[in-house]
C-alpha cells in the first residue's frame, strides 16, 4: 500500500470564496476558479500562513490520503469527501502519526481562527456562488449615501443595489463580491472584494428585488474607494452570494447576542431588520455589543437609536471620546457580565461575532472571565455553541 500523507483542504461548503487565503499563501499554493478555492498538494507546504486568515474555518480542514485529490478534483466539489478507511494496521499507525502531526500544526497556527462553522439548524437554505468572475450579475445602483458624520474621518457608505430581473436570492448574514474594474499591478483582473448584505431577504425595500451593503472607504482600498464613489445609475458587477453558515436562526424564540465593530454591524442590521419585519420581536431576544471610535463614526447610529431598548438591547461602545478612557466591545461585555452570563448558557442563544479581526482575542478573554464568574469553561461552551450552529465569527 502507498504510504499516507496529510493533505490540507477546503471546505467548498462553508467557504465565502474572499480569496484571502490564496492573497495570503506565500507560495501560491492556492487557486480557484469559477467554483471552489482549493489547496494544491503538490506546492502546499504546511507554512500555516492561510488558517488564521480565514474568516469561516472553511481554511481548517484536513484529511490523510494514499492518492492526494488533485486540483482539478477539488475544483469540481460541492462538499467535503470523508477521511478514507484503512483496514491495514501499519497503515492505521501511520494515520495515528499524521494525526499528531496536523494537531501539532493546527496548535501553532489556529489563534484567532474561526473554527469550522454550522449553520443553525432552523435557517433557511441559502443559495450559494450563482454568479462567479466569468459570469457576474450586473446591478445598477440606486443610492449611495454616507452613514458617518461629514466631519468624521471615516467615509461609511450605505450602497443599494438593484438586481433588476435577474434570479439573486440571498439571506441575511451572506455576502457578495464586487469587481472593481481594470487589473492589478500584474495584469490580471482584481478578484472580488466581498461585502456582508445589510438587507433583509426580501429586500432593502421591501419586496423588492434589491439589497444593500455598507462599505468604508480605504484610502489605500481599489474596490471600496471604486463602491464609495458609485453614481445612482452607475452599473456594478457582482458575484455570489456566498455564505452557508453565518445565518439568522428562523424560530423566533432564538436569542441572538451579537456583537460587532464598524461595518461588521452590516449583517446585524440585516438580522434586526428581518425579525422587525416578521414580527419575531420577543422582549430580550436580541443584544448589540456595538463598537466605534465616536458617535459619528458609528454606522446606523440614528437608526439604531430608534428601535426599542426592549426589543434590541444596544450596547454601544466608543473607544476615541474627549477625556474618557478608551472603551472596547469586551469592556462592555465584562461590564454586563452577568446578563451575557444568562445568554452564553441559554440553549437557545446564537452568538454572533462580526468586525475587525483585533477585536477576537478581546472578546474571547472576555467570555472566558465571564464564564468563570458562573463556574463553566467558556472554550467547552463555545465549542458546544459551534457544534450546535450556535457559535459564528467572521472577522477580516
Amino acid at each position: 500500500m502507498t504510504k499516507p500523507s496529510k493533505q490540507h483542504l477546503i471546505d467548498p461548503e462553508i467557504c465565502i470564496r474572499c480569496y484571502t487565503c490564496e492573497a495570503t499563501c506565500p507560495i501560491e499554493a492556492i487557486t480557484h476558479d469559477d467554483n471552489n478555492v482549493v489547496v494544491d498538494h503538490d506546492k502546499c507546504n504546511f507554512c500555516m500562513d492561510c488558517i488564521p486568515v480565514c474568516p469561516t474555518g472553511s481554511i481548517d480542514n484536513w484529511r490523510v490520503v494514499t492518492a492526494p485529490y488533485s486540483v482539478d478534483e477539488q475544483l469540481g466539489w460541492e462538499d467535503l469527501p470523508e477521511q478514507q478507511e484503512f483496514p491495514d494496521t501499519d497503515t492505521n499507525v501511520t494515520l495515528e502519526a499524521l494525526d499528531d502531526d496536523i494537531a501539532a500544526l493546527l496548535e501553532q497556527a489556529h489563534a484567532g481562527a474561526g473554527g469550522a462553522a454550522k449553520a443553525p439548524a432552523s435557517a433557511s437554505k441559502p443559495a450559494i456562488n450563482l454568479y462567479t468572475m466569468s459570469r457576474p450579475a450586473t446591478a445598477t445602483v440606486t443610492g449611495n449615501y454616507r452613514l458617518t458624520d461629514g466631519k468624521s474621518d471615516s467615509d461609511v457608505r450605505h450602497i443599494i443595489l438593484d438586481m433588476g430581473a435577474l434570479t439573486f436570492p440571498v439571506l441575511e448574514g451572506q455576502s457578495v463580491g464586487i469587481i472593481a474594474p481594470g487589473n492589478d499591478k500584474n495584469g490580471k483582473a482584481y478578484l472580488p472584494r466581498l461585502y456582508s448584505i445589510s438587507s433583509p431577504r426580501d429586500g432593502e425595500r421591501q419586496h423588492y428585488n434589491n439589497l444593500s451593503l455598507t462599505v468604508k472607504r480605504d484610502e489605500s482600498g481599489v474596490c471600496s474607494n471604486y463602491i464609495c464613489d458609485l453614481e445612482k445609475g452607475d452599473k456594478v458587477q457582482v458575484t455570489g452570494p456566498f455564505g452557508s453558515t453565518f445565518l439568522l436562526p428562523n424560530e423566533s424564540s432564538a436569542r441572538l447576542l451579537m456583537i460587532c465593530t464598524g461595518t461588521g454591524s452590516a449583517p446585524f442590521r440585516a438580522f434586526t431588520m428581518q425579525r422587525l419585519r416578521t414580527g419575531a420581536t420577543a422582549a430580550g431576544g436580541m443584544v448589540l455589543v456595538f463598537g466605534a471610535r465616536s458617535p459619528q463614526e458609528l454606522p446606523y447610529f440614528g437608526p439604531l437609536n430608534k428601535v426599542p431598548q426592549d426589543v434590541l438591547q444596544k450596547h454601544l461602545v466608543f473607544s476615541r471620546m474627549p477625556g474618557e478612557s478608551k472603551r472596547y466591545v469586551q469592556h462592555e461585555l465584562k461590564k454586563n457580565a452577568d446578563s451575557i452570563a444568562q445568554l452564553i448558557v441559554d440553549p437557545g442563544c446564537h452568538l454572533y461575532i462580526c468586525g475587525l479581526k483585533a477585536m477576537e482575542e478581546g472578546v474571547e478573554q472576555a467570555l472566558s472571565e465571564i464564564a468563570i464568574k458562573i463556574d463553566k469553561d467558556w472554550h467547552t461552551l463555545r465549542d458546544s455553541m459551534r457544534e450546535d450552529g450556535r457559535y459564528h465569527v467572521e472577522t477580516y
